[in-house]
């Protein structure tokens, strides 16, 4: 599997253009800022862009949805919980930003989807906490799980803005996340690449 760690934008949020070796089919997750360097990566790579993925819609995940929809063609994909975050672009305002207007999701995801790219497919988990429609997607296979905004190298997300609930985020963590094999690689929207035993063993919140 290809995997590129883009950290993009006001604070560094990481996109990951996300591929199959075999066949050159990819997808994007959280095109967070900077679309011509995203599709940079994607020229580079010789992908065929099938979705562009969305964790969840706050500001800093989404702001390249625009570019990189127009640029690819590919159709976006959110959980509708998050729907009204996405209208609101990404609640950037709280933050004393703006941010450009994202396109509509043409694919509404829920716990169990699966999504297929070459010989790749990612399963749709619901692991709400930090917004109210987060989702985590993760490949059995290569023993990857890419999910936003919910738990870090030695941290977790942050629950105090509009929609977070620390109840549900440390459930989510521990009925998704704690559940997979150690050896799990964690691809987070901020920060390095850690893993699921790494964290079960010395991450302060768990």
């Amino acid at each position: 599997m290809i995997v590129k760690q883009l950290p993009l934008g006001p604070v560094q949020t990481n996109c990951y253009v996300v591929g199959c070796e075999e066949t050159k089919e990819g997808v994007i997750i959280d095109p967070s800022a900077e679309p011509e360097r995203i599709m940079a990566v994607v020229r580079q790579e010789g992908l065929d862009i099938k979705y562009v993925l969305n964790t969840h819609a706050h500001f800093d995940h989404i702001m390249a949805n625009e570019g990189v929809v127009k640029a690819t063609g590919a159709p976006l994909a959110l959980h509708p919980l998050d729907l009204p975050l996405l209208r609101n672009k990404g609640g950037a305002m709280f933050f004393g930003l703006d941010a450009p207007p994202s396109p509509e999701p043409t694919i509404s995801l829920a716990e169990g989807d699966e999504i297929t790219f070459g010989t790749h497919t990612f399963q749709v988990l619901y692991t709400p906490g930090h917004t109210v429609g987060h989702v985590s997607f993760y490949e059995a296979k290569a023993g990857i799980i890419f999910d936003g905004d919910v738990l870090f190298a030695g941290g977790i997300g942050r629950t105090d803005l509009p929609g977070g609930d620390y109840a549900a985020l440390m459930k989510s963590i521990s009925e998704k996340l704690m559940t997979l094999p150690d050896e799990t690689y964690v691809c987070s929207g901020h920060g390095p690449v850690t893993t699921i035993g790494r964290e079960r063993a010395s991450n302060p919140w768990l």
